[in-house]
């Protein structure tokens, strides 16, 4: 079953977060990961996918502008409609808004007609309920990106599971 993980980076920090959601749905059986930038999507690949994850930076509390343009447009053509989605984002400094930024891209996924999957205390400790969110080192010494690794790779194996549970 194949699996996409789709995500907008400035820095680089969504990107590194976006490979390891696929790292962690690449750690389940029968599943094949891929992640893309929204520049270089493979749509073939996404289209054949039972299950989307879309992640963003904050930028100003929001998805980025290029984000939510391809949401609006490029995403629109991705036959979305019936698969399992998921979000996750990246912010410069604690309390940067990643949870909005999840929030609003799941609200945009349903309006695809996408299954929102968040994991939420299904699965125990740790829970994510909307979805996983990572501070990285640029605006705060104390915090690393590196830190929530577990966490996207929890993530991502648990969102490929719930995708095998439900499409098989």
């Amino acid at each position: 079953m194949k699996l996409a993980v789709i995500y907008d980076s400035r820095t680089g920090n969504t990107e590194k977060a976006a490979e390891w959601i696929a790292e962690g749905m690449n750690g389940v059986p029968g599943v094949e990961a891929r992640a893309f930038s929204i520049r270089s999507a493979d749509e073939a690949f996404i289209k054949d996918s039972k299950g989307v994850v879309i992640g963003s930076p904050s930028y100003c509390a929001l998805m980025t502008p290029e984000m939510h343009a391809w949401m609006l447009g490029s995403a629109m053509n991705l036959e979305l409609a019936g698969k399992l989605g998921g979000a996750f984002a990246t912010e410069q400094y604690t309390h940067g808004g990643g949870d909005l930024v999840v929030q609003s891209i799941l609200v945009n996924e349903l309006v695809l007609g996408m299954l929102c999957y968040s994991s939420g205390g299904e699965y125990g400790l740790p829970y994510i309920h909307v979805g996983p969110v990572a501070v990285n080192s640029n605006m705060e010494a104390h915090n690393s990106l590196e830190n929530y690794k577990e966490l996207f790779v929890i993530y991502g194996g648990r969102f490929a599971k719930k995708a095998t549970e439900l499409f098989g």
